[in-house]
């Protein structure tokens, strides 16, 4: 199966999931406000989700997976097998469930230190800080959940079967969607806030329980029969372990730079985390779409390659990945900053969200989208390190880059607030890019082309010619972003078509974007089994 095919599989069900989740931080907005119960609910909700993404999502996806396909498919002549297969994902499964257990009741136990460390402000704050702990050791079983749920999606990943993992997550804001609606009718349209909160944080944790229940039917579904057995420590388990611990740094600096981001934010005035984390999720719409797909997609694909010594084709895959990156984020990117006014005074302002909450959002997702395409291709870089089995290198770019990243909100903070930090997030996130890149270059592992910087170049100039377009129409409908619900769907509506039609047409005049690529995006059967066919063809 094609890359395109397998980024379109992942990017559209992702998308779906991202629409869902779209829906539920507008409703959120709306709800609750920027206020006291909405930053304790999102900092309980920040803790579990940043290690899913962290340890689950990032450190173990990147290091179970080369692993495991290692096992299915054989490597260095040697064959593989089910069986094989199948042993060394029990003796992992045997594992991996006591270490979540012994790390989730620990960290429920230390849930008073742990929101200490990242939130001390709101100790100032009356039950601010109280009610961010009750949240926090609610929401947090859902980590053990969805970090099995990450191992079994990563278990079909390996067999080319993407759907069930990256539809999953629609489950989570089916959840927490529902979750809002029974809070805000029980409250009987008091200012009980708390009401809701609560609910919303058990609705988190009977997520991961849902999910974990459909991966594990989808498994079986696969013919993978999967059984718990008493831990035991095979070498192949200790090496996972191994690959683990510097993956879990180096896989995760957005996650990192999140708890980083988190620490600064509760220490501004209240709504300032709320307000960070809403903005954020216009930031991760494309990043999650795109870049989670990307990076899911190449990592099995380049790990095949890698073992059977084909660089020639490792290199052109990770070129053509590097590509739809940049087609897909740098016009993202330049739209959503421009019209970050207009998204967020249309999709989040009403109800307990105000205007003046809605402009300070507005100018957080302009510094944050600065950092988008860094942020994807990231995802596109580091599986070159991790298809090799090197983790190590990742935690030094990581490390750097975290590095900055604190240096930098230590200066900004004080001075810009909280677009201060998201623009230093950006900034660091670009450096991180900037170091894999130069150490992937140095080492042969990929390298930049004169065909590929072509393309990129024309890439920018269509996307200056969305972006002007689009500079000139955002002030003219200004008065319909807060109106009535038809003229913000309207506005937002010609908003888009004018800047897609101007994207799209400077694009293929330019030779942006060819037939060959249209035509795979819109294939709907797939590619024939030559090796060739593998890989998105890119002139």
């Amino acid at each position: 199966m094609s890359l395109i095919r397998n980024v379109g599989t992942i990017g559209g069900l992702t998308a779906v999931s991202r629409v869902f989740g779209f829906a539920r931080d507008i409703l959120l907005a709306r709800v609750l406000g920027a206020g006291l119960a909405a930053d304790a609910f999102q900092l309980a909700f920040t803790l579990p989700n940043t290690f899913r993404r962290l340890f689950a999502e990032g450190a173990f996806s990147v290091a179970f997976v080369p692993l495991y396909s290692r096992a299915l498919h054989g490597h260095d002549g040697q064959p593989g097998s089910e069986e094989a297969a199948n042993r060394f994902a029990n003796d992992v499964l045997g594992v991996f469930i006591w270490v979540l257990l012994a790390f989730s009741a620990l960290c429920m136990i230390a849930m008073p230190g742990i929101v200490w460390l990242l939130a001390r402000e709101y100790a100032a704050v009356p039950g601010k800080f109280e009610l961010s702990v009750f949240l926090s050791r609610v929401t947090f079983p859902y980590l053990g959940l969805i970090s099995l749920v990450a191992m079994l999606s990563g278990l079909l990943n390996a067999r080319s079967r993407f759907g069930p993992g990256a539809l999953a997550p629609v489950l989570l804001n089916i959840c927490l969607i529902s979750g809002i609606l029974i809070g805000d009718h029980l409250r009987a349209g008091s200012d009980n806030d708390v009401v809701v909160v609560h609910i919303l944080a058990a609705a988190v944790s009977l997520s991961g329980a849902l999910q974990l229940a459909y991966l594990a039917w989808a498994t079986r579904r696969a013919g993978v029969r999967l059984k718990v057995t008493l831990p035991r420590l095979t070498p192949e388990v200790k090496r996972l372990g191994m690959l683990i611990l510097p993956a879990t740094f180096g896989a995760g600096i957005y996650q990192i730079s999140q708890l980083v981001d988190t620490f600064f934010a509760t220490s501004l005035p209240q709504g300032s985390l709320t307000l960070l984390k809403l903005a954020d999720r216009l930031n991760q719409m494309p990043l999650g779409i795109v870049g989670i797909a990307l990076g899911t997609a190449i990592l099995p694909m380049l790990s095949r390659h890698i073992h059977t010594g084909d660089a020639a084709e490792a290199q052109r895959l990770q070129g053509n990945a590097f590509e739809i990156a940049t087609l897909l984020t740098l016009p993202a990117a330049a739209a959503l900053a421009v019209c970050a006014p207009a998204f967020c005074t249309a999709f989040f302002v009403g109800g307990n969200f105000t205007p003046a909450d809605g402009a300070i959002m507005a100018n957080i997702v302009v510094a944050l989208v600065a950092g988008l395409p860094a942020y994807v291709i990231v995802k596109v870089l580091n599986p070159g390190f991790f298809a090799r089995e090197d983790t190590r290198t990742p935690v030094w770019t990581a490390l750097v880059s975290l590095i900055f990243n604190v240096a930098l909100n230590l200066y900004v903070v004080e001075r810009f607030g909280i677009v201060g930090l998201a623009g230093a997030t950006a900034a660091s996130a670009s450096l991180n890019c900037l170091l894999l890149y130069a150490i992937l270059h140095r080492r042969g592992w990929f390298h930049f082309t004169g065909a590929l910087a072509g393309k990129v170049a024309r890439q920018l100039l269509a996307t200056g010619a969305m972006t002007g377009v689009l500079w000139y129409m955002v002030p003219l409908l200004a008065e319909r972003y807060g109106g009535p619900w038809w003229d913000r769907i309207w506005s937002l509506a010609v908003l888009v078509a004018a800047g897609g039609a101007v994207f799209f047409a400077a694009a293929f005049a330019l030779g942006a974007l060819d037939k060959s690529l249209v035509g795979q995006l819109r294939r709907r059967r797939p590619a024939r089994t030559k090796a060739d066919d593998e890989i998105l063809e890119v002139e």
